[in-house]
């Protein structure tokens, strides 16, 4: 995929914003950013980064987030809930479809033990829920067959919500930088940030050869979030976790609705994935091991799987926190500066665009942000 960018030299200067960071986070806040009226810069390392947005697995998943943490439920809810409008809003803008698609999400249990447990973490995530509600179902394997055809006999149930779904997380990516520039921002690639001055309302940043100013900067450059958040008084204590994806052939349409593991894209395609490895900043695949685990549990739930052909692989580098939860922060030192850390870039791609953005053109996060500081960890601050 090519991302066309403007002169560079329209990049010189200054602008309303400057979001660091051109994946599935970064793009998304930028549109919305551009969206509201805001001059936005947009800068994107390259291919040189670790590109966990070109190997994301495509889901907009809801029931297995936020036990113990019911504000990371809500805002996961509400980002399903706008995707719509946003899938809509890409689509009218730039004529790309991001092949949406909410039927609602199975995880299929293996066992009775696998099934009771599920049962209890969904009935936990429920109460904590309070007022807010969460909907969800514990389907027998009858139940889950007339949903899924082709179950294996290993099927001894699964949860379902209805707010889950899948997308084209490579056309998504296309379309929100489609539509960033369509809304005049501006995108410059290949600039990996080589020097960045703060002050309160005023950051200046030097990358690909030119120094950029603006009283905003979004800092969304996943991994690389870990250095540049003490530029600007703030902390992102993130780490790789690596996720690797098997690829079948394409054949025709199997799959009424996604599973946690597998979900068939609007091309025919099936993607198995699921898989979290502590590997560092290794992003190799390793077919023998994990790989084959993978498909095991895969073929497991849907027999008929082991019929079809693995035609490629990949992994890639999740962002993660300590508790696995997004970091979203403000500088209390240097205002007008934000960072944005998470692993579910498509999950969160709408509340970024919609949610998120806004606050941050209002100069403050919302106050049901706050739990999401990097502050939950302790002492994590660190001064430029």
């Amino acid at each position: 995929m090519v991302l066309s960018a403007q002169d560079p030299s329209s990049a010189s200067g200054r602008h309303d914003a400057i979001v660091i960071g051109g994946g599935l986070v970064g793009a998304a806040i930028a549109c919305g950013l551009a969206e509201q009226g805001l001059d936005t810069l947009l800068l994107d390392e390259g291919d040189v980064a670790h590109r966990a947005s070109r190997g994301n697995f495509g889901l907009i998943w809801v029931q297995s987030k936020g036990l113990g943490a019911p504000h990371y439920q809500r805002w996961s809810r509400r980002s399903a809930a706008e995707w719509p409008a946003l899938a809509a809003a890409l689509t009218a803008r730039t004529g790309l479809d991001t092949a949406l698609e909410q039927p609602g999400g199975l995880h299929l249990c293996l066992s009775e033990e696998e099934f009771a447990a599920r049962a209890a973490r969904m009935e936990r995530m429920r109460a904590e829920a309070g007022n807010f509600g969460f909907e969800y179902r514990m389907l027998s394997r009858a139940e889950v067959a007339e949903k899924l055809p082709g179950i294996g006999p290993a099927v001894a149930g699964a949860s379902w919500t209805p707010y889950d779904g899948h997308a084209g997380a490579l056309t998504l990516l296309r379309a929100l930088h489609a539509a960033f520039r369509d809304l005049g921002g501006t995108y410059r690639p290949n600039a990996a940030v080589a020097g960045l001055d703060a002050a309160p309302h005023d950051f200046r940043v030097t990358a690909g050869g030119a120094t950029m100013r603006a009283p905003r900067l979004v800092l969304a450059a996943g991994l690389g979030n870990a250095v540049l958040a003490p530029m600007v008084g703030l902390a992102a204590p993130v780490r790789p976790e690596r996720g690797q994806i098997l690829v079948t052939e394409r054949t025709q349409r199997i799959l009424p609705m996604p599973t946690v593991n597998v979900r068939q894209t609007a091309e025919g395609s099936l993607l198995i994935g699921e898989s979290k490895e502590d590997a560092g900043f290794d992003s190799t695949t390793q077919i023998p091991s994990v790989m084959r685990d993978m498909a095991k549990r895969a073929v497991l739930g849907m027999p008929w799987i082991a019929e079809l052909n693995i035609v490629r692989a990949w992994s890639a580098l999740r962002v993660m926190s300590a508790d696995g939860l997004p970091i979203y922060d403000q500088s209390e030192r240097f205002p007008g500066a934000f960072t944005a850390n998470c692993h579910s870039g498509v999950t969160l791609a709408a509340a970024h665009a919609r949610m998120l953005a806004p606050m941050i053109v209002a100069g403050a996060l919302a106050p049901e942000l706050l739990p999401f500081s990097a502050d939950r960890f302790g002492d994590v601050r660190t001064a430029a």
